[in-house]
């Protein structure tokens, strides 16, 4: 079930609580009047930040000519300016 804690008392020690949840793993669920209004769970999995440089290597499928045009020019609807 975890810790029950009033919302007075989470504002007044939240890095505490917070501390004490990851510790414990237990969530903590923070109430208003004797009622719920949200619940503080600890993270499973340590976060872990990736890097978006790589983050496509191995993703290309095909590589026949990389410096040819991507579409057919005929396949492109421009509009000529008349000045």
């Amino acid at each position: 079930m975890g810790k029950r804690v009033g919302a007075a008392e989470f504002k007044a020690a939240c890095l505490r609580i917070i501390d004490q949840m990851n510790r414990d793993h237990e969530p903590v669920t923070i109430t208003k009047r004797g009622k719920p209004v949200a619940v503080l769970t600890p993270v499973r999995e340590p976060f872990k930040r990736h890097s978006i440089i790589g983050a496509m290597r191995g993703s290309v499928l095909r590589f026949d000519d990389p410096f040819s045009p991507a579409a057919d020019p005929g396949d492109w609807k421009a509009v000529r300016d008349a000045g």
